[in-house]
């Protein structure tokens, strides 16, 4: 009648794991957020530093790669260069995201 109690103490341990993962997916999240990703285009022409909450924290331009003839490029090298720290950012944040879900047996993308 009682035989399914074993299970209690086992549904007990599993959500002190979650409880714990939390912790540490909210202890995490903070450092992300302090952690920055440095990316340049056009050979750093343009510089992007962007943190984990994919703000801009920099951006230098060299005065070489403004050409009022050519602002078309200097537009392309802006988006790429922030299309590469955003890649960045979130290539750092699936790899921190890694280290903390690898020990749950979930497939990756599965959180």
């Amino acid at each position: 009648m009682f035989g399914g109690m074993g299970n209690m103490g086992n549904m007990a341990g599993m959500m002190k794991k979650v409880q714990k993962m939390q912790n540490e997916m909210k202890k995490m999240q903070d450092e992300l957020k302090r952690k920055t990703v440095d990316v340049t285009a056009g050979g750093g022409a343009v510089k992007v530093v962007m943190n984990g909450e994919k703000q801009v924290q920099s951006l230098t331009i060299d005065p070489a790669a403004v050409d009022p003839e050519d602002v078309e490029m200097l537009q392309d090298l802006l988006s790429a260069a922030f299309n590469e720290a955003t890649k960045k950012v979130d290539e750092m944040m699936a790899a921190e995201m890694g280290k903390l879900t690898s020990g749950l047996g979930l497939p990756p993308g599965m959180l």
